[in-house]
């Protein structure tokens, strides 16, 4: 490729997570061996806050009364957009069945798994969405029991809304803990909950850490990084939207990686030139780390043609991947990595984040090139089954036995070897495994 950088990341997002790693293992070790007292006890150390963790239904209503009716409004528009998509996604799995040779029939069936346990970041930011997005789409799923677990603030508890929108997507229980407690407490079963068999959701790399650790202990929906962010952009694309959906991202957090990619380097220019003054005018925090983010993660990507810039972002393989540019369908069509696309000027990564009903629980850090993101299908289980007739099995029998004896498996052959014999006494087979 003959891409030139106007401007390179001096940072990646990629970094030593030996010190977290370590820390971890300690508090999930503890919390493992000494169970619902060694939870409370890190609870009390790094959420600072001494009251109830499960929260009662007279708890939930009083934090619901806390929230405005316009914001209660947008949660339900929010929640009913993610509902009626993971709806839709549901239907694209079904049970099936087959019959693979005459008499042997195959199957598939989709299982909802039975508990699950959602994470709602309420540290940097109150990640109110997070709510919607998991629990939504475990209720869609099935799911039996719904456990939701936020970080509370000292002296005041979780965050109203987010208690509010839980409830409202389905959540069965929600308990005021964050952190690597608050992981473990879902993994384990403790606090009276029971054991989640997956647990989903954002964190920072504390609660990204203890997944990862927990991964085939219960399955997990991914392991993310700081989210990310790319445009394509092409010469009839505004600089000022681009701008403006670069920054948008970037307020993210000091490590969140944005990157613009372009065949026109007017355009490039507009948007370097326009970015400082947009993070400028955001309040203290957001400035804060959208600064540190376009200082030290950006990148700028001036390309021969959409080709290569499609190849580009393919490579980059984006969590948020938008594109202002002609010939949206081509983009579609071409684009082969990214954990969720937005087509087209008339929309940004921020509705899909908030409420136009896409999952904004997606892969980042490259994880793109093997998986998507959130859905209903992440709590289901696709599991097969057969049944046969006597005569349907009789030529799986006289393969499987061969084969197995091939590998050197005799008790896998034998398996077959007794059912032919009992099904059919009176015939001869051919059952070694000699050409």
């Amino acid at each position: 490729m003959t891409r030139t950088y106007l401007k390179k990341a001096t940072l990646t997002a990629v970094s030593d997570a030996t010190e977290v790693r370590e820390t971890v293992s300690r508090i999930l070790q503890e919390i493992d061996t000494h169970g619902d007292a060694a939870a409370l006890e890190y609870a009390a150390k790094f959420d600072k806050y001494d009251g109830n963790i499960l929260l009662t239904e007279e708890e939930i209503a009083a934090a619901a009364a806390k929230v405005p009716q316009k914001l209660k409004d947008d949660i339900r528009f929010a929640q009913d957009n993610v509902r009626r998509f993971a709806e839709q996604q549901k239907q694209t799995v079904s049970h099936i069945e087959y019959e693979i040779v005459p008499g042997l029939i195959a199957g598939q069936k989709a299982i909802p798994v039975a508990a699950s346990g959602c994470y709602v970041p309420a540290g940097r930011y109150r990640h109110i969405a997070s709510a919607v997005m998991t629990v939504t789409t475990a209720k869609v799923a099935g799911c039996n029991h719904i456990t939701v677990c936020s970080p509370p603030q000292p002296g005041e508890g979780i965050n109203p809304a987010i208690a509010y929108a839980a409830k409202v997507s389905g959540a069965d229980k929600i308990m005021a803990i964050g952190g690597v407690q608050a992981v473990a407490s879902m993994a384990f079963g403790l606090l009276g909950q029971p054991k989640a068999n997956i647990i989903v959701g954002p964190g920072n790399q504390f609660v990204a850490e203890a997944k990862r650790s927990l991964y085939g202990r219960v399955g997990i929906d991914m392991i993310a990084g700081p989210t990310d962010s790319l445009v394509l952009a092409d010469k009839d694309a505004d600089a000022f939207i681009v701008a403006t959906d670069l920054v948008s991202q970037a307020e993210h957090g000091y490590n969140s990686p944005v990157w613009l990619v372009t065949d026109d380097g007017a355009l490039a220019e507009n948007v370097l030139r326009l970015v400082p003054d947009l993070i400028e005018a955001l309040p203290a925090l957001n400035r804060e780390n959208a600064a540190a983010a376009w200082r030290d993660y950006a990148e700028v990507i001036l390309c021969t043609d959409r080709e290569e810039m499609a190849a580009t972002s393919d490579e980059y393989a984006p969590e948020h991947l938008t594109v202002q540019a002609a010939e949206l369908d081509w983009w579609q069509d071409r684009l082969t990595c990214y954990g969720s696309l937005f087509l087209g000027e008339e929309t940004t990564v921020s509705y899909g984040d908030k409420a136009s009903g896409t999952n904004h629980v997606l892969p980042t850090s490259r994880a793109a090139t093997y998986t998507g993101g959130l859905s209903v299908h992440k709590y289901m289980k696709i599991v097969t089954w057969q049944r046969a007739t006597r005569e349907g099995s009789k030529s799986i029998a006289q393969a499987t036995a061969r084969i197995s004896r091939l590998e050197g498996m005799e008790g896998h052959a034998r398996a077959a070897d007794v059912r032919l014999a009992k099904y059919f006494p009176d015939e001869d087979f051919d059952l070694s495994a000699d050409g």
